[in-house]
Formats: structure tokens, C-alpha cells, sequence
């Protein structure tokens, strides 16, 4: 039997929100020299273990996810996927701070600060 397989698209592992994506163009529009995009990373770091680290990306890799935002291209670290599948990626400001904020499904807990979780 020669049956055609239909591939569908598969969801994107982190979403963003659009507050996200325009910090997103906005740091695209300011990138330096030979960056293709945005990376977003959970390097081991903090006192819970993992930190979301979000920089630019001069080369992409075959292995991290990539999303098409209307700013720019957003990458996920392949190595970091597992810990983000189902992530809700904001940005926020206020009066003191600004910066990416990240409802993580995964995360079982997180440091008092914010800046670390452990999945």
C-alpha cells in the first residue's frame, strides 16, 4: 500500500506575545552587524539551576527552533526546547524595571528573584 503521509505543521515550543515581538523588532532594528536574530537559551546558572538567557544570534543552527516573528527571526536553543514547550514569553515595563518575563509550564520552581528555575 503507497499511502501519503500529511505532515502538519508542528506548534511553535515558546510563544510570543505581541509586547514580545515588537521588543523583538525593536531589537532587530537595533542589532549589531551580522545578526540574523534573537536567541532565547536556558543556560545552567542561579541558585535553582536554570536562567532564561536571551541574546543575539549571528549563525543558525540546524538543531534550535526557529519562529518567524513580523520583527524578526526568534530562535529557541535546541538543548533548551525540553524546558520551554508550552512557554508564554512577555515583555513587561514598568516604573523600576523591563524585561523578557516567561510563564513556564515546566518549571517547578524558581528562585525568589525570578532570574533562575528548576524543571
Amino acid at each position: 500500500m503507497n499511502k501519503e503521509t500529511k505532515l502538519r505543521a508542528r506548534p511553535a515550543a515558546i510563544t510570543l506575545t505581541p509586547t514580545a515581538e515588537n521588543r523583538v523588532a525593536e531589537l532587530m532594528a537595533k542589532a549589531p552587524e551580522g545578526a540574523i536574530g534573537v536567541k532565547l537559551s536556558t543556560p545552567r546558572r542561579g541558585c535553582s539551576g536554570l536562567a532564561y538567557s536571551v541574546d543575539y544570534v549571528t549563525e543558525e543552527s540546524k538543531v534550535d527552533e526557529k519562529i518567524e516573528t513580523p520583527g524578526g527571526t526568534f530562535y529557541v536553543d535546541g538543548a533548551s526546547v525540553l524546558y520551554l514547550i508550552g512557554s508564554v514569553m512577555d515583555w513587561r515595563e514598568d516604573d523600576f524595571a523591563a524585561g523578557f518575563v516567561f510563564e513556564n509550564p515546566n518549571a517547578k520552581g524558581a528562585c525568589g528573584c525570578g532570574e533562575s528555575f528548576t524543571v
